[in-house]
């Protein structure tokens, strides 16, 4: 009797072993409307020379996106907010700067707006403030530059930075 106990209990342990990778592979050959990259700071320190560029491919012009920059630091920036150009070349067409831009990283109130663990600090930030109306004009690859624009050059504890793009459902 044990051992028949022992074999159900296995073959369900087996079932449900099989479920579940079925279901992971099921979820991993859907594809995701969302370009993410980060880049790492070297040393951790920001300099203006240093410009991330940040490469897609979009094929669906009817659809909305929205655009997020995305940044880490430490509890130890020296400010409240970050300045950033933002360059976007489209397919065919020169670099267009956007910018300056302020990124607000933190409230007297409430302190760092980000998300923290420990000691480190992530920002999700939104480009526009209605994602219904951004839209890419041309299929094709576009490359996305990000600068930062402070004063204090190089900018230290600055871990990463990231641009983020997610296709609206409609």
């Amino acid at each position: 009797m044990r051992l028949l106990v022992y074999f159900c209990l296995k073959s369900i342990e087996l079932r449900t072993l099989t479920a579940l990778l079925l279901l992971l592979c099921v979820q991993s050959c859907q594809t995701i409307d969302l370009y993410e990259k980060h880049v790492t700071i070297p040393n951790h320190e920001w300099k203006s020379s240093f410009k991330p560029q940040f490469q897609f491919t979009i094929t669906d012009t009817t659809a909305a996106y929205q655009l997020f920059i995305v940044l880490r630091h430490t509890d130890k920036y020296n400010f409240n907010n970050i300045w950033l150009n933002l360059y976007a070349q489209a397919p065919g067409t020169p670099s267009r700067k956007f910018g300056p831009i302020e990124m607000p990283l933190a409230a007297k109130e409430s302190g760092w707006l980000g998300t923290g663990m420990d000691d480190l600090y992530d920002h999700r930030v939104a480009l526009s403030l209605d994602p219904a109306q951004f839209h890419f004009k041309k299929a094709g690859t576009y490359v996305f530059t990000i600068e930062q624009a402070m004063r204090e050059d190089p900018l230290t504890q600055v871990l990463n930075v990231g641009l983020r793009i997610e296709k609206q459902k409609p």
